[in-house]
């Protein structure tokens, strides 16, 4: 009875606090799916690239599984197996559907030199995915070069066992009593054309040694410097598409944070907050250097350990409710989707 509990409690594990949207919230033009690709010099060998990803997803615990439906949550189960490695499409980020991908919650693709890795956010941040991504890019290269690419906390040595932190769900670990959701504005969208499963994407390109010149010349982060670039570029859009007399509604754009950087963890799983800087264009006419101060203090300000654990606490302190955990996961979901769609993508 004992070696029966303790394999059904190694086999699944609760999503954490960030991923529990998710599965409530997914629509057919909302996946929460983010691609990291990478460019390497010689054409991708799918061949070695399959082994490589079998030996990432060995250490990668985490990766390792499937979204289940539960009485109260959706949980994630231990899978078997490996997913296919597939050729690139010209659609990224198209919805996985799992039984197309052996049920797991990524997927890994290549064209010519590309190497890109989609990911369920379900499962991981950005910070896990690069994680990942990094450490299998690091088995392929060995393996089919016959290099050694030194191992690290982000590039893992997939010949160690994994640490049960890696699992952990650090919100729930250094969430607070105290805290309080922020009430903020609704912010100015740009509307599109909706296409059937299909993303547009415009790619640019940028010295990024000039870049962080510029930055640096202003006393600013490359984050905080792209961040102020692209309000200027929407507050302009939104003044050429907003009839006269019409007014204007503040332009904010939303910029993950990393906790790792704030919390001794070593969780593979998400561990990230989004803060909205911004503008109100109402105000008046703003200069680059305005928009840029504005972002840098908002930053300074929020982006510090208190001020992060207060925002992320309050969902905590939700997720730990006794009433709420012990509502039937269908009540659950209709309440999470309609909160996410009145307020989520809103601020």
């Amino acid at each position: 009875m004992e070696n029966r509990q303790s394999r059904r409690d190694k086999d699944w594990i609760k999503l954490d606090n960030a991923a529990k949207i998710y599965p409530a919230a997914r629509r057919r033009d909302w996946t929460a799916l983010f691609r990291i690709s990478a460019e390497l010099t010689e054409e991708v060998d799918p061949i070695v690239l399959e082994r490589a990803q079998e030996h990432a997803l060995a250490r990668f615990p985490g990766f390792r599984r499937r979204l289940r439906r539960g009485l109260f949550w959706y949980y994630l189960e231990e899978n078997e197996g490996a997913p296919m490695i597939q050729p690139d499409v010209g659609n990224p980020c198209v919805r996985i559907a799992p039984r197309e991908n052996r049920n797991f919650l990524f997927r890994v693709r290549y064209y010519g030199k590309r190497v890109a890795l989609e990911v369920y956010h379900v499962l991981t941040d950005g910070s896990g995915g690069m994680s990942f991504f990094k450490t299998m890019l690091a088995e392929y290269l060995e393996m089919k070069y016959r290099i050694e690419i030194p191992r690290d906390e982000e590039i893992l040595d997939c010949l160690k066992v994994p640490d049960p932190e890696e699992l952990e769900d650090a919100y729930l670990r250094y969430g607070r009593d105290v805290g309080e959701a922020r009430k903020e504005p609704d912010s100015y969208y740009i509307k599109g054309t909706l296409e059937e499963d299909f993303i547009h994407i415009t790619t640019g390109f940028l010295q990024a040694e000039e870049a962080l010149k510029k930055a640096k010349e202003k006393k600013a982060t490359l984050t905080e410097y792209l961040t102020a670039a692209l309000i200027m570029a929407i507050v302009k859009i939104q003044k050429e598409r907003t009839k006269p007399g019409k007014p204007l509604k503040p332009v904010k754009i939303c910029v993950p944070v990393n906790l790792l950087n704030f919390y001794p963890t070593k969780t593979k799983r998400n561990f990230s907050y989004v803060l909205n800087p911004g503008i109100d264009p109402q105000y008046g006419e703003y200069t680059f250097d305005e928009v840029l101060a504005a972002v840098h203090h908002y930053m300074g300000a929020e982006a510090t350990e208190k001020m992060l654990n207060v925002r992320f606490s309050a969902n905590v302190n939700t997720e730990k409710n006794f009433i709420l955990r012990l509502l039937p996961l269908f009540v659950k979901n209709a309440g999470m989707k309609m909160v996410f769609n009145l307020v989520g993508d809103r601020k």
